[in-house]
């Protein structure tokens, strides 16, 4: 025989009531079949509510009500599907306990209170009008079968809300039970008698406790708990992408999943069949022909190390330390005597290797009550400063990672812990059992969720993720969305996954979980939100859909932005930009930003702020690693300009071609900013402190392409309207160089602890003569590349370019996830 329970929204309306029929009949017909059955979706809360309501002393008719029309609803539904259902018997079944019901509300809200016995009766009522509906329901349709009537066998102690089954003497009560072969055992989950002849009932999941209890008593070859889920997975898979399915658990490791918060199972459901080495397989009711999960004495082959990670939360934690506590013997059984004479749970314990402090957590429900009899119980040792004073910390959970095969692989506890270092969690205690089953660490309870997707993603998932945030969708930011879009089936087949769950501009910014669809028409989203750019939104979104590794990616020329990235890289988030306004601020906001990257274990990446897509940052950043010193920089770190010179060269005028690089989007919408000669000045500037040289802004020398006598005021189009007044001059300039043989180029240079950018004169032995067209070109002076300096060229203009280094920068965000 097989023990089957069925409960949640396996009996949530007359369908789901014909579905389990089915698959009772089925598994009758080959082995037998006993069913335990819980209350009909939604009851026992109904019931509870009930209860409070009456308590309080509410009026609850209404509710009562609505309870009265879901279960006459099951009852009226089934009968329009079976003509032979017996309606009418079971709706008198129903107003009888509903009368029974209402009396005792009414003396509940006299009272004010409502006695646990009673309470007990109360929360039962659903399952008893489960377990008549299927017996029903089964005799409609030829099946012969038998309600056990637990409060006559299930024998259990304890509480009478959440009491423990006696199995021994339970087993005594089964050896006299008597049930014909054909027929299909029901029994009500949830509910026991106790020692007394008392209802009790049996606690959370007490249906499942219940049919492992039956399982026990009945010596069956399997319990199956059928549930809504396909079976166990090693984390919540509302919680968490990813999440596997398992197909087998020892005893032991369901054991510790279920204690640290696994739903599917509770601890006290595995005692019963752990000790008579009962199989158990959890299957899904609306999948029946799923696999499921089984738990028993065999091994999973397939997963042989780390089976799950779960989560409890709502929990406190208390450390009682002083120097009474060492080498006092009893002074641990004292503490952990008076929360057991409070039926309070311990859900962990760790002492110090000192023996100074012993901590503890339990439900937070229950803190304050502890508090207070601790107290109590310590009252001369806290007199008398033995004891220091209690020290309670809330707001915690207990991530564990579960597995029997932990003890044969080296290092999980370090992954493990680095996992949660990387979501920048504080771990306030450690514990490992000595079967070294589990591994628990105690955090902020904030950080839960988004510390088990990180733990699970690092242990059982291939895909590195990158989670963006686009700050500016213009030119830059626009192209590498499309980038972003077209390299996804290319991302995915190197097991990278990045999605875009934000976009900002000025005035608006856009969040959508499971990411943007840059497909759609996100531009019109965008214009629609509400919500404008902020770091606190980006980290609630982020902790909300406990995001694995954030990365804030501005395309703005903007200060406002720049000087948040401090705040940003606190937050947990990466920083990938192509603006120059950070990294050439003060020298001292340009060092709190490299200490707040390391002390954030946050990247702050901006190849692209000198060269664009051109590796320039990162070459000279290697140079100075490996000891090189810098002796004279020169290059061409202006696109736009590169253009305009070249076009120089070729006879344009500067007007013309000023004008033809801003028609072909090489400079900024207002030329002025290129022409100024300050971007190139912010390129130097920082190419001089990656050099480790200690400069501001106005340190550099300055010659811009715009003389001083040059009136370059009013709107664009004015301006450009004003420029060809400069251009004999320049005509001037070209033709005095050729002369020489030389060209003009516009340089920035580095020599001897200074730095200018100016308007250059190179003949054709130059490393910067033939760079034009948009180039951009470097040429690094080191005591490793001399005489011949090392020399970066390549293109430095438009959006595609720079896109495409943001890109490369926002890839090299991944390494924090690689190295784990």
């Amino acid at each position: 025989m097989k023990v089957l329970k069925f409960g949640g929204s396996s009996l949530a309306d007359a369908r789901r009531y014909l579905n389990v029929r089915d698959i009772v009949h089925t598994i009758h017909t080959e082995s037998g079949a006993a069913v335990v059955l819980s209350a009909p979706k939604g009851v026992t809360n109904a019931l509870s509510l009930l209860v409070e309501q009456a308590a309080a002393g509410n009026d609850y008719l209404e509710l009562l009500a609505k309870l009265r029309m879901t279960l006459t609803g099951i009852v009226a539904d089934i009968k329009n599907e079976l003509s032979d259902f017996d309606a009418p018997g079971l709706q008198a079944f129903i107003d009888e306990k509903l009368q029974g019901l209402e009396s005792q509300l009414a003396g509940i809200q006299l009272l004010r209170c409502s006695p646990d016995p009673i309470t007990a009766q109360i929360l039962s009522l659903g399952e008893y009008v489960s377990v008549n509906i299927f017996s029903q329901l089964l005799s409609a349709t030829g099946q012969a079968n038998q309600i056990v009537e637990p409060t006559q066998y299930v024998v259990a102690e304890g509480e009478y809300l959440d009491s423990i089954a006696d199995m021994s003497t339970s087993i005594a009560r089964f050896a006299d039970f008597e049930y014909g072969e054909d027929e299909v055992l029901i029994m009500p989950g949830f509910v026991a008698v106790n020692h007394q002849g008392e209802k009790v009932t049996l606690g959370r999941n007490g249906s499942d406790y219940s049919a492992a209890i039956l399982a026990a008593c009945l010596k069956a070859e399997c319990c199956e708990i059928w549930t809504d889920v396909d079976g166990v997975y090693n984390a919540d898979p509302n919680q968490v992408e990813g999440a596997v399915l398992l197909d087998k658990l020892t005893y032991q490791e369901a054991m510790e999943l279920s204690y640290f918060g696994a739903k599917v199972l509770h601890p006290k459901t595995i005692g019963p069949i752990a000790q008579h080495h009962i199989p158990c397989l959890i299957k899904n009711t609306l999948n029946p022909s799923a696999p499921g999960t089984l738990i028993s004495n065999q091994p999973s082959e397939i997963w042989t190390s780390v089976k799950g990670i779960s989560h409890l939360e709502d929990l406190t934690m208390f450390n009682v330390a002083g120097p009474g506590l060492k080498g006092m013997v009893g002074m641990a059984s004292r503490i952990f005597e008076v929360i057991s004479n409070a039926n309070i749970s311990i859900v962990l314990i760790t002492q110090s290797s000192s023996e100074y402090s012993i901590s503890f957590c339990i439900y937070s429900k229950d803190a304050q009550r502890a508090h207070d009899l601790l107290h109590d119980e310590f009252e001369l040792e806290l007199a008398n400063q033995l004891l220091e004073p209690i020290e309670l910390r809330e707001d915690l959970a207990i991530i564990s990672l579960v597995g029997d095969g932990m003890r044969k692989h080296q290092g999980l506890a370090a992954r493990f812990f680095t996992s949660l270092t990387q979501t920048r969690v504080n771990i306030v205690a450690i514990a490992q059992g000595s079967s070294e089953r589990s591994i628990s660490a105690v955090i902020e309870s904030r950080k839960a969720k988004e510390a088990v997707k990180v733990v699970h993603h690092n242990f059982f998932s291939d895909v590195h993720t990158i989670d963006a945030f686009l700050v500016g969708c213009g030119t830059v930011g626009g192209e590498l969305l499309q980038q972003i879009s077209r390299q996804q089936e290319q991302l995915l087949a190197r097991n990278i996954r990045l999605r875009v769950y934000g976009i900002a501009n000025s005035q608006h910014l856009l969040l959508q979980s499971g990411g943007i669809d840059l497909n759609s028409d996100w531009k019109a989203a965008l214009l629609n939100s509400e919500k404008r750019f902020s770091i606190q939104l980006l980290q609630q979104f982020s902790q909300a859909n406990s995001l694995v590794n954030p990365v804030v990616i501005d395309c703005t020329t903007s200060n406002v932005i720049a000087d948040q990235y401090v705040e940003i890289m606190l937050a947990g988030f990466h920083v990938v930009t192509p603006n120059k306004k950070a990294n050439t601020s003060s020298m001292e906001f340009y060092n709190k930003l490299r200490e707040t990257a390391l002390n954030t274990r946050r990247q702050f990446l901006y190849e692209t702020t000198v060269g664009a897509g051109l590796p320039v940052i990162e070459n000279l950043q290697k140079l100075i690693y490996a000891g090189d010193k810098l002796v004279r920089f020169e290059g061409i770190l202006s696109g736009s300009l590169s253009f305009i010179f070249g076009k120089l060269e070729e006879g344009l005028s500067l007007s013309e071609a000023t004008a033809v690089a801003r028609k072909n989007g090489f400079t900024e919408p207002d030329p002025r900013d290129d022409l100024s000669g300050m971007d190139v000045a912010r390129k130097l500037l920082i190419m001089a402190r990656e050099a480790g040289m200690k400069m501001e802004l106005k340190d550099i020398e300055i010659e811009s392409v715009l003389p001083d006598f040059f009136d370059a005021s009013g709107s664009v189009e004015e301006f450009m309207q004003k420029l060809p007044q400069l251009d004999k001059a320049f005509q001037d300039k070209v033709s005095n160089a050729a002369k020489e043989g030389k060209v003009l180029r516009y340089t920035g240079q580095i020599e001897q602890g200074k730095c200018k950018v100016f308007i250059d004169k190179v003949d054709a032995t130059h490393p910067l003569h033939a760079v034009k067209d948009g180039e951009n070109a470097l040429a690094i002076h080191s005591q490793y590349y001399r005489p011949l300096p090392f020399v970066i060229r390549g293109y430095g203009a438009g959006g595609a370019v720079t896109a495409a280094g943001v890109f490369a920068d926002v890839m090299r965000t991944l390494p924090w996830k690689q190295e784990i």
